[in-house]
């Protein structure tokens, strides 16, 4: 039986990363995700806007590749959208270039159509996307309006126009983020920190399966024990299991690429450089091509080419539906040793106890969630992958990726899906 409905959840069909921050709280919606680029009888004008808007940024994160000038044309989107530093603590609440193009379209009527179906019910609205809080706040949305923000550091997109007068509460994943709002002009009683949403189903209402997953996976990847024996007292009083637990199977690399298909070919290269390994039953490989069929056509070209066996020494992730790859790819994650991917909104599954292999980063905000996985302790940044069979064993030996795992537990929150629910519920 569905729950009842407690929210109005819009996130935004653009890449994963939207969706996947409003895929926890599905259980607040009574089930319903409303995508404001792709919703139910959303008018034409406004679809084709939205459609070119992906596109353009598919196409040039794709072309980033392409030497000296695809790096160039990124670089000029990458500075329209970039993250000012930290410091000084400063006023940065004026307006962008961004910000002015999208509010330009609002006055115009984009997302009118959609506050106006939704404004009825009178229930909270909770967007994942910043553009989602423009259009509420500007078409007089007749309920509460909350953001949840999904990086560890933020560009002045995500505070409304007039932050100042804003009526928006932020959900945040962190003490910066929420200093960062207030750069922006946004009120400190509008920001709570809560922490990213992450799967229930990863977790468990008293971490009982998040600490289950953990024990197993410190066992795994600290194959000398030495960051057992030197954290033995630490683990005892948080995690007794993992001190008794052996190593009971192979290690699983699950490697996602991002949502525009962007960095596949190192999948590809983890596999050919690890099958060696793979056959003798010493690594699995999770492939996560998500909603792509071209990514998901490459990674079974890769295990072909490589002699491996499908479904046994190599999976691929992969749905053309994009809740049904969130459920399987958080499926596969409990199975996980090491999360490999670019710094992106997944870069918060490391408060699932996932230690996080970072490849290059693609735009301003990851190379903030890069710092702040490495502050935290539960990020590693990739060395070069034609090497992987050289350096990960040495990581594995060394305890590191254990240490990982566990600063990931300890330091990312990981009751941000239940802290935002009890605030929704006030």
């Amino acid at each position: 039986m569905a729950k009842e409905k407690l929210i109005n959840l819009v996130a935004a069909d653009m890449g994963y990363g939207h969706q996947r921050a409003a895929y926890p709280l599905l259980g607040l919606s009574g089930g319903e995700m409303i995508t404001v680029n792709d919703y139910k009888g959303i008018p034409e004008w406004e679809k084709d806007i939205w459609l070119g808007n992906l596109k353009s940024y598919e196409n040039i994160s794709r072309f980033k590749k392409v030497p000296v000038i695809g790096k160039g044309v990124f670089a000029t989107m990458n500075y329209l959208q970039r993250i000012k530093p930290f410091y000084p603590f400063r006023d940065l609440s004026k307006p962008t270039l961004q910000q002015k193009y999208f509010y330009k379209l609002i006055k115009k009527g984009l997302g009118k159509d959609l506050m106006e179906k939704l404004g009825d019910s009178r229930l909270p609205l909770v967007t994942t996307f910043f553009v989602g809080m423009y259009m509420a706040e500007e078409h007089n949305y007749r309920g509460d309006i909350y953001a949840v923000v999904c990086d560890a550091d933020i560009s002045r997109a995500w505070a409304p126009l007039n932050a100042k007068r804003s009526r928006v509460k932020f959900f945040v994943p962190n003490s910066q983020v929420k200093a960062r709002l207030i750069m922006y002009g946004v009120k400190e009683d509008n920001i709570i920190i809560t922490g990213f949403p992450l799967p229930t189903e990863n977790i468990g209402e008293k971490k009982e399966i998040l600490k289950k997953d953990l024990a197993v996976r410190i066992a795994n990847l600290d194959v000398d024990y030495v960051y057992r024996e030197k954290e033995k007292a630490l683990l005892k009083k948080i995690i007794p299991d993992t001190l008794e637990n052996r190593k009971k199977k192979a290690i699983s690399i699950t490697f996602a690429v991002g949502g525009a298909g962007a960095q596949k070919e190192i999948g590809g290269e983890i596999v050919k450089e690890l099958a060696p390994f793979i056959v003798k039953n010493e690594f699995v490989v999770n492939l996560v091509a998500g909603i792509r069929p071209e990514v998901k056509d490459y990674f079974e070209m890769v295990v072909k080419d490589n002699n491996l066996k499908l479904g046994k020494d190599v999976n691929i992730i992969f749905h053309k539906d994009k809740i049904e790859y969130f459920k399987l790819f958080n499926k596969t994650l409990r199975q996980t040793d090491i999360l490999w991917t670019k710094p992106s909104e997944l870069s918060f599954y490391s408060g699932l106890g996932l230690p996080i292999i970072m490849s290059e980063t693609v735009g301003s905000q990851e190379d903030f969630n890069r710092a702040w996985l490495i502050a935290i302790g539960a990020g590693i940044d990739s060395k070069d992958v034609r090497h992987v069979d050289e350096w990960l064993f040495d990581m594995l030996k060394s305890g590191r990726l254990a240490r990982a795992a566990m600063d990931g537990f300890l330091n990312a929150e990981n009751q941000g899906t239940y802290n935002i629910e009890k605030e929704i519920k006030k």
